[in-house]
């Protein structure tokens, strides 16, 4: 995203996730981003100053896999979730305009261009043609896998006790964004897990660029 925006008249919209309404359009929500200490090349004006410690980057992935294994438990109280997240020595929470600037953040703008990412064992990148049925599913499949535990249970136990059956809790998603991509070139970009995360951002933003201007 941060090589994204720095493009001319490109605008912050989310690194994480966004709302896709049934007419097209694509909604941002700009909450606060997590810089981590190898951002440190890519945001030096972040690191400058008194700032809340961040733990060595030799010891970011430790700290990330016990922030992993204590999450289904943390969240289970907001307020100490909240207050983790706050001081955690893994990461710093910052809003993305003190980051880009108000000027080049969006709340939202029309979907143009779907691309599924993922990483294989293979020696190139790999840009593949997909249908909106098969991005549709996989964007409702993933972003269910990415909710926390808890909700993931809620939403199976409003399923199993048919309060919220699971065809219709999942159908209706899907009918909003199939309906969202029924006009948008969809594509599976498949980029070689060897890259490295430098690599494959500047391959990602110069595609979607070129997409894009074409």
């Amino acid at each position: 995203m941060a090589k994204l925006v720095a493009m001319p008249e490109v605008r912050f919209m989310a690194d994480d996730w966004a709302f896709l309404g049934g007419g097209g359009m694509l909604m941002g929500y700009a909450k606060p981003m997590f810089i981590k200490p190898h951002h440190r090349a890519i945001y030096p004006q972040l690191f400058q100053g008194t700032r809340k410690p961040l733990a060595p980057g030799w010891l970011t992935t430790p700290v990330a896999h016990l922030a992993t294994a204590v999450h289904p438990v943390i969240v289970r109280y907001p307020k100490t979730a909240a207050f983790t997240r706050r001081w955690s020595p893994e990461h710093r929470m910052v809003h993305p305009e003190q980051v880009f600037g108000a000027h080049r953040i969006s709340s939202a703008a029309p979907a143009q261009l779907a691309i599924f990412l993922e990483r294989y064992d293979g020696a190139k990148a790999r840009l593949e043609p997909r249908s909106p049925d098969w991005m549709t599913s996989r964007i409702v499949g993933n972003f269910h896998s990415e909710l926390p535990m808890v909700s993931r249970r809620l939403v199976e136990a409003l399923g199993a006790s048919g309060l919220v059956p699971l065809a219709e809790h999942f159908g209706e998603k899907a009918a909003v964004v199939r309906r969202a991509l029924e006009d948008v070139p969809c594509s599976l970009l498949r980029l070689p897990v060897s890259w490295s995360a430098d690599q494959a951002s500047d391959f990602v933003a110069n595609l979607v660029r070129s997409k894009l201007d074409g």
